[in-house]
């Protein structure tokens, strides 16, 4: 039996640490904050030409607000040519109805629907792309998520930004686009709070290197340099194994100081969880460092486990009100970087304790919810289907 001296210890010592992690990861949040404001504060680069742009879009069922998001893509400000070319896996796909719209209101583009289940790789985003390729016609691409909304000058800023010297892709920070209701809003938060400052975080210390499939731009040139886009069919996070083909092909990948929207539309607990959780997973699988290195990014939870580790020390506490008030701030930046606005700030230490615990949970398994189906990610980020074992054979 442990000694009541030595149990001691051993809960000072944990307190300690908490309060370590905590005091670090102010001093990351002050950081971020101001980080924010610089990384949004850059000039975009015009386009001097503007070449004929295919966009991409892979499709998969009936989504909220989907005719909004893509209606947001056909109404650009660009003088170019621009073909739009949606992607389903089944002809009888619920989302084609809102291509059927698109149609009808915009007869005047050039809109292709490509319906083809024949590649059937695990990451079936990228076999709906290689389909959608086959129907490109121009040399500069755009693939876009089905759930994402643009503003109208978004084709102009990315081929401005895809034309700068050694630049080979151009991908988009993003925010959340909130679907009505209150876990929309903490996915919408997380998106904002969290995941955005801490990229941003990343890219100005030189530490990440990522490319958000949200929205991917490269010239056709570029893709065949690097092999295509068949070779991410097994990727867990193929969008950042693409951006590191890009670069160790020799050119950039640039990400201009605007963001896209990206739907958040998780409508209970166990939806946000299993879908936030997914994305954590992928970015362990993607930098495995980085996100043990994440734990700073995490100060409010790190410090209320050090009042409950301590019984309610009073510097401890102290350090909880200090870790509130910097995440204030960091969301203040935040919006005032974007231009967006904060909503259910008082549910700022919930976003904090839920993020934290998804953080944690990252850890214990490799194995992901996709689509509705379950996969193992292998220690390479590699998709593999998860065997069902028929009970009835045991």
């Amino acid at each position: 039996m442990a000694q009541p001296h030595v149990v001691h210890l051993f809960f000072a010592f944990a307190a300690g640490l908490s309060a370590l992690g905590a005091g670090l990861g102010i001093v990351y949040t002050v950081s971020a904050s101001f980080l924010m404001r610089r990384f949004f504060s850059r000039p975009i680069f015009a386009a001097v030409c503007f070449p004929a742009v295919t966009v991409g879009k892979p499709l998969h069922g009936e989504e909220w607000e989907l005719l909004e998001n893509l209606t947001s893509f056909v109404e650009q400000d660009y003088p170019g040519p621009v073909q739009y070319v949606f992607g389903v896996h089944d002809q009888s796909d619920a989302a084609l109805s809102a291509v059927d719209s698109l149609r009808a209101r915009f007869p005047e583009k050039s809109i292709t629907v490509v319906a083809d289940g024949r590649k059937n790789w695990p990451n079936r985003k990228i076999a709906n792309l290689t389909n959608i390729l086959e129907r490109a016609e121009h040399d500069v691409l755009c693939f876009a998520d089905s759930d994402v909304r643009v503003g109208p000058s978004f084709l102009r800023d990315i081929v401005g930004a895809l034309q700068q010297p050694g630049v080979g892709l151009v991908t988009s920070a993003y925010r959340g686009l909130c679907a009505p209701g209150f876990w929309p809003g903490v996915s919408s938060a997380m998106t904002d709070y969290h995941f955005l400052p801490g990229i941003v975080t990343g890219l100005s210390i030189g530490r990440a290197r990522p490319c958000f499939g949200q929205t991917i731009a490269m010239t056709r040139t570029t893709l065949m340099r690097i092999g295509g886009l068949a070779q991410f069919g097994h990727h867990l996070a193929e969008d950042y194994a693409i951006g590191e083909a890009v670069r160790r092909s020799g050119f950039l990948v640039a990400i201009p100081p605007f963001v896209v929207r990206h739907g958040c539309v998780e409508t209970t607990l166990s939806q946000l969880f299993a879908h936030e959780l997914r994305w954590s997973r992928t970015i362990r699988a993607a930098d495995p460092t980085g996100h043990r290195g994440a734990i700073l990014m995490h100060p409010f939870p790190l410090a209320l486990l050090a009042v409950l580790i301590s019984w309610g020390n009073v510097l401890a506490c102290g350090l909880v009100v200090l870790t509130v008030i910097v995440r204030a701030i960091l969301v203040w930046q935040t919006d005032c970087a974007t231009g967006e606005r904060c909503s259910g700030f008082p549910w700022l230490p919930l976003w904090d304790v839920l993020q934290f615990v998804i953080y944690v949970a990252s850890f214990f398994s490799s194995r992901v919810l996709w689509r509705g189906q379950r996969f193992d990610v292998d220690e390479d980020g590699m998709l593999s289907p998860c065997v069902q074992h028929d009970r009835s054979l045991k």
